[in-house]
C-alpha cells in the first residue's frame, strides 16, 4: 500500500517549513550556548543549569548527545525536501510537528538565554508535551514495510529527541526549585531526588508502550541517567544513593526495550 498520493501546495509549504524550523533552531543554538558572543549554558542563570548545581543534573559529556540529535534533524531536514518524500502522507502527518518541535528546541535556549529560569522550565515542558505528541503521531503512521530511513529520520530522531529531553526537563526543573528554594529543603534533596527519579522510571515506561518500544527514547534516557549516576557518584553534589538509583533507572527503562527488540528480530510480527 502506498502513503503518497497527489501533491498539493500545502505539501511545498510543509516542506519549507522544516527548512526554515531547522534554521532557526540552528541560530537559536548559537545564539544560547554563547556562540554570537552571549553566555555559554553552564553559566546561564546564575550557573543554574550546569552539572553541579542541582542533585538531579547530569554531567557535561551527557550533552554531547545534543550533536547526535541536531545531526539527525539536519538529515530530516534534507530527506524530506527531496521531491519523493512532498506528497508522502507520513510526512503530512508529522512533518509540521517535527517543525514545531525544532521551533521550541531553539526557543528553549534563546529563553535560557535572555529570560528567566522559571520561563525556561515553562519552554521545556512545553517542547516535552510537542515531542511526545510527535513521537505518537510517528510510531501510529508507521506502515508495514517502511524503509530504513522512515525508521532512522523520523521515529529514531524523534525518540532520541524526547528520551533526552525527558530527563533535560527534569533537571531543568530541579535546577529552578534548587536556586529559588530555601537552604533547608537540601536536608530532604535525597529522598525527594529518588522519589523523582522513580517517576521518571514509570515515564520512561510510559514512553517505551505508548511508543511500542522503539529503542531510541529508552537509549537517550538511559544515557542521561548514566551521566546523571556518575556525577552523583564522582562529582559534586555527591549523592551516591541517587546514583545508584538513576542506575537502576536506566536498567528498568533500557531493558524491556532491549528484550522486545530482541524478539522482534526473531519473530518480526512482535510489536
Amino acid at each position: 500500500m502506498s502513503d503518497t498520493e497527489a501533491s498539493r501546495p500545502a505539501d511545498l509549504g510543509r516542506q519549507i517549513a522544516v527548512i526554515a524550523a531547522f534554521c532557526f533552531m540552528i541560530i537559536g543554538a548559537m545564539v544560547g550556548t554563547g556562540l554570537l558572543g552571549g553566555t555559554a549554558v553552564q553559566d546561564l542563570q546564575g550557573g543554574a543549569l550546569d552539572a553541579d548545581a542541582s542533585y538531579l543534573a547530569p554531567a557535561r559529556p551527557a550533552f554531547s548527545i545534543w550533536s547526535a540529535i541536531y545531526l539527525g534533524l539536519a538529515a530530516y531536514t534534507i530527506w524530506q525536501a527531496l521531491p519523493g518524500q512532498r506528497a508522502r502522507l507520513r510526512q503530512r502527518t508529522v512533518g509540521w510537528w517535527i517543525a514545531l518541535t525544532m521551533v521550541l528546541n531553539g526557543l528553549w535556549l534563546v529563553v535560557a538565554q535572555f529570560a528567566t529560569l522559571p520561563l525556561t522550565v515553562l519552554a521545556i515542558v512545553v517542547l516535552l508535551v510537542a515531542l511526545g505528541l510527535t513521537f505518537r503521531r510517528a510510531v501510529t503512521s508507521r506502515l508495514t514495510g517502511e524503509g530504513f530511513l522512515d525508521a532512522l529520520l523520523i521515529d529514531g530522531v524523534t525518540g532520541l529527541h524526547l528520551g533526552w529531553v525527558t530527563l533535560a526537563t527534569v533537571a531543568n526543573t530541579a535546577a529552578w526549585l534548587t536556586a529559588t528554594g530555601p537552604a533547608a529543603w537540601e536536608a530532604s534533596a535525597t529522598l525527594w531526588g529518588i522519589v523523582v527519579l522513580v517517576v521518571v522510571a514509570l515515564i520512561g515506561l510510559a514512553i517505551g508502550f505508548f511508543g511500542r518500544w522503539r529503542i531510541a527514547p529508552a537509549l537517550a534516557l538511559a544515557w542521561g541517567l548514566c551521566w546523571l549516576a556518575a556525577a552523583r557518584l564522582a562529582g559534586a553534589p555527591s549523592a551516591p544513593e541517587i546514583g545508584v538509583t538513576a542506575l537502576l533507572v536506566a536498567a528498568v527503562v533500557l531493558l524491556p526495550t532491549v528484550v522486545i527488540a530482541g524478539l522482534r528480530l526473531v519473530r518480526p510480527d512482535v510489536d
